[in-house]
């Protein structure tokens, strides 16, 4: 940890941004939300940024967050879920905050408040709302924005309602609780930010509003076009041999990626090769749980694990899939496919966000069987799957560029949200 000494304020001040995951390298869908907020928000006035990290690769990152940041402090999170469990259950709070509880963030939270002229917080994930300066005798004046990013309350009623006792039962408490929590977080912040239009309504729909509360806002993902543009890009040579290649790419130990490979493996392969013998569903994505290695050879299933480079997989792929049964947000995995002009097949919980059209930039469909007729469809016809992925790049062209998802965030943070007000 390392802060600078006190100095006056120029311009807007400076801003504290709290993060769960060290905002680098942006390789998994969070981060890089969190990582293009950083750089976002470096560029307004100078940032202290306080964040976990789990893995000696994010341990590693002092570097990359001194590059960006005034200031920083990065904490490795060593406690397991399951100690987590046993503590918050004996505490009475919800999992989600006991896991990222740390003495050590929550004094350099203080230490930067008390030294450093802070005009606004930015805070990326409610884990990281329990350091808000929202206390007590707390003498914080400036602006809080919360990014909840989705409704993670949402998402644990989701889990309690297909998981088996005794997870259905912690998964419930856990709703609960964050439930709550969320609500009022929300009614102490100016802002409240959302993924998407449908997770803010979800959100709002959940809250007791009272005058003065703060706002409830969607701010979009957005897409890096020119890293994840199709030209140059080669294939990736294990996708050359045999196919079609149907390419799922995610973090492959996150609950809703494993049950989505898990039923597409199981209940959709078997009718797509069916029809085409040779298709072969290939799995990439880091720390790949045992149910997911053990789908390795099951229905034409390939569990490829890490990668240094998506880009090549998703060049090779005949179509990508996304058949995910439980979303919040926005999937950036569909964003990625689109940008490099393949063609996507989602589910609609997958697809929901995205804003593209039906049809036309992506195809949605529910359901075993339908997922299995659709993909039948677009592989069987090349011509339209090519057109389908170019539709889906000129969207994303269009549409879901990082600095015009980003542009209301000067207002929210500086406390001129008027251009917001206009675009929202």
């Amino acid at each position: 940890m390392s802060v600078p000494a006190s100095g006056t304020a120029s311009g807007p001040g400076e801003i504290l941004f709290l993060a769960h995951r060290v905002p680098f390298p942006p390789d998994r869908g969070d981060k890089i939300r969190s990582h293009h907020l950083l750089l976002h928000l470096a560029t307004l006035a100078p940032v202290h940024v306080a964040c976990f990290g789990e893995t000696a690769d994010d341990m590693a990152q002092d570097g990359a967050l001194a590059s960006v940041s005034a200031s920083h402090c990065l904490v490795q999170r060593r406690t397991p879920v399951a100690l987590a469990a046993l503590q918050a259950v004996a505490s009475g709070k919800p999992v989600s905050l006991t896991a990222f509880a740390s003495p050590r963030i929550r004094r350099y939270v203080d230490h930067v408040l008390a030294t450093r002229p802070i005009t606004a917080i930015v805070v990326f994930s409610g884990q990281m709302a329990q350091y808000l300066p929202l206390r007590r005798g707390s003498r914080f004046t400036g602006r809080i924005v919360m990014d909840f990013v989705d409704v993670d309350s949402a998402k644990f009623e989701a889990y309690a309602a297909v998981k088996p006792p005794p997870l259905s039962t912690l998964y419930r408490r856990e709703a609960r609780l964050m439930r709550q929590f969320e609500a009022d977080i929300a009614a102490r912040v100016d802002c409240s930010l959302l993924a998407t239009n449908e997770e803010a309504e979800l959100f709002t729909s959940r809250l007791t509003r009272q005058p003065g509360d703060g706002a409830v806002c969607a701010l979009h993902n957005g897409i890096d076009t020119v890293y994840f543009d199709p030209a140059g890009i080669p294939q990736e040579p294990a996708l050359l041999r045999g196919g079609p290649h149907l390419v799922f790419t995610g973090q492959m130990d996150y609950p809703p990626n494993i049950e989505a490979v898990r039923h597409f493996a199981h209940t959709v392969m078997p009718a797509i090769r069916a029809k085409l013998p040779q298709a072969v569903f290939d799995v990439v994505g880091r720390a790949p749980t045992s149910a997911v290695r053990a789908l390795d050879g099951v229905n034409g299933t390939r569990v490829h694990g890490a990668v240094p480079d998506v880009r090549p997989w998703l060049a090779g792929a005949d179509l990508v899939v996304a058949p995910l049964l439980i979303a919040r947000g926005v999937q950036n995995k569909v964003l990625e496919a689109m940008a490099m002009a393949r063609p996507v097949l989602a589910t609609s919980a997958a697809a929901t966000g995205i804003g593209a059209r039906e049809g036309t930039d992506l195809v949605v469909a529910d359901g075993s069987d339908a997922l299995a007729s659709a993909a039948i469809d677009l592989l069987c016809d090349p011509v339209a799957a090519l057109a389908l992925g170019h539709s889906g790049r000129k969207f994303v062209l269009q549409s879901r560029g990082w600095a015009r998802s980003l542009a209301p965030l000067a207002g929210l943070v500086l406390g001129d949200d008027r251009d917001y007000r206009d675009a929202a």
